[in-house]
């Protein structure tokens, strides 16, 4: 798997997570649980891992969605 995208906004990560999920791209949120760690402060990124057969597609959705800047 290869990392789409990072971010500490849990309302982005959301957002992306379901148009991967409309898109019917599997996905994987990587260290949702690290706020254990921080307290719950939200200091520690999200990841966003896609399988690298589909990354480019997932890119492209992200694009679109003009959220190219939010592209690892």
């Amino acid at each position: 798997m290869q990392e789409l995208m990072r971010s500490n906004d849990a309302v982005l990560i959301s957002f992306v997570d379901a148009l991967l999920n409309d898109a019917d791209i599997p996905h994987f949120v990587a260290d949702v649980h690290m706020s254990i760690l921080d307290g719950s402060i939200g200091v520690l990124p999200r990841r966003i891992m896609v399988d690298a057969d589909q990354i480019e597609q997932a890119r492209r959705i992200l694009r679109d969605a003009e959220l190219g800047h939010e592209l690892s």
